[in-house]
């Protein structure tokens, strides 16, 4: 964050989530907070996202999120995320459709045809690959010589994972990291390369994918998204605009979950190395650390509803087709909720009550996924590696959605 923003210098009114610079630095939850305890539902208008309201009480998202009658996720209002332009860019034709942005009975027979990928027979399936190749490049590291954790670890075994659920050719894996990050890439993000070429990356992804399903609609029967989307009778005809949607949803959804939290867990190791021994001395807590790592990390900030009518929260007017911006952040760091948010806790008793995956039908469909390649990564952590430091301070995302980062420098010492 710029050292001229001062959180508590801020007027509460003059408050905007929205800026996407703020969220280069953890200290962004000071503004939360300040908002949880004065403004529960506190409104605020930017330049290029337009106005919105802000919910950053855990009880309060959960309520927003689950209440679908009254809160839509549909593209026709704006989609999920703050900015309307993520799935009506200002380009002519191109108005992107997913089954995150559909509201009921839309959204259920889409998600259904791709669920499979994420069967407890599927995961099984899964485990000997993630073991191997996490033991492959965890093994190639150098030790005792600086490297950038984010590209070398949380980038690769991501890739290597999503390459693998699309079954999509290996040589070209790195073209997901790419569509990923400019999927969900606003103004003044990381990652924005403008409307236009953004659209031209995204077209770039229709047409590759394009060519995948006509093969897989007729080839033999394959366990992947792309054979799922192309013969499931509720997605095998969709029009391209949608099935670009569902792409993009499936790739972000196996991307920054599993990327920015593998990262996490590493600055979470060396902020609070006491933790992290416990672990070592008792290995059964890896399921805790894993979610607890996910609730302090909060890999996506933030999901928006649009009302459809007018209610109140906390004494203010939210009017029909007003922006309603749940702010998983915050609720994660709710100090009603979760005691000492802002450490990390193994033992925290309620930590897998985290909001980071959303709650209701559109709770996240990959989460045992991620947590999966998390478990088998912190396994082999713990097996080969004394040390993991960091030596410089880690280079966050400026995203007001993404909460990432793009430069860890570490250096390791093994057992």
């Amino acid at each position: 964050m710029s050292q001229a923003i001062k959180i508590d210098e801020i007027p509460l009114d003059e408050i905007n989530p929205a800026r996407p610079e703020l969220y280069t630095d953890e200290n962004v939850l000071e503004l939360f907070k300040r908002l949880r305890e004065n403004d529960p539902v506190h409104y605020s208008e930017d330049p290029t996202f337009g106005p919105m309201w802000s919910i950053t009480r855990y009880e309060d998202c959960v309520a927003v999120d689950t209440d679908h009658k009254r809160f839509s996720s549909s593209d026709q209002f704006g989609g999920i995320q703050i900015d309307d332009s993520i799935v009506r860019p200002p380009v002519e034709g191109v108005e992107i459709s997913a089954f995150i942005t559909k509201d009921q009975p839309h959204h259920a027979p889409v998600r259904k045809s791709v669920q499979p990928i994420a069967s407890p027979p599927a995961l099984d399936s899964f485990k000997e690959t993630i073991t191997q190749r996490t033991s492959d490049i965890l093994d190639s590291l150098p030790e005792g010589e600086e490297f950038n954790w984010v590209d070398t670890v949380s980038i690769e075994l991501t890739t290597q994972m999503l390459a693998t659920l699309f079954d999509f050719p290996f040589e070209d894996r790195h073209l997901l990291t790419y569509w990923s990050d400019i999927t969900t890439s606003t103004e003044g993000s990381d990652h924005f390369p403008g409307h236009e070429k953004r659209v031209e990356g995204l077209m770039e992804c229709l047409e590759y994918f394009t060519k995948l399903r006509e093969k897989r609609a007729n080839g033999a029967p394959n366990f992947d998204l792309v054979s799922m989307l192309a013969r499931d009778p509720n997605t095998k005809d969709m029009d391209p605009m949608n099935f670009l949607g569902n792409l993009l949803l499936l790739i972000v959804g196996g991307n920054d979950t599993t990327r920015n939290s593998m990262s996490a867990s590493i600055n979470a190791l060396n902020q609070f190395p006491d933790e992290f021994a416990k672990l070592r001395e008792d290995p059964a807590l890896i399921d805790n650390m894993v979610a607890e790592v996910i609730r302090w990390q909060t890999p996506l900030s933030h999901m928006r509803r649009t009302a459809l009518e007018d209610l109140e929260m906390h004494g203010k007017t939210i009017k029909k087709g007003d922006k309603v911006v749940m702010w998983y952040y915050s609720g994660n760091h709710d100090e009603s909720v979760f005691e000492n948010p802002r450490e990390v806790k193994f033992d925290r008793p309620n930590g897998k009550s985290h909001l980071s995956f959303g709650f209701g039908i559109h709770r996240c469909m990959g989460l045992r996924v991620a947590e999966l390649q998390l478990r088998i990564l912190w396994q082999q952590i713990l097996e080969k590696f004394e040390k993991i430091e960091i030596v410089k301070d880690p280079v966050r995302v400026s995203s007001h959605f993404v909460n990432g980062y793009s430069e860890m420098i570490v250096k390791v010492t093994r057992r």
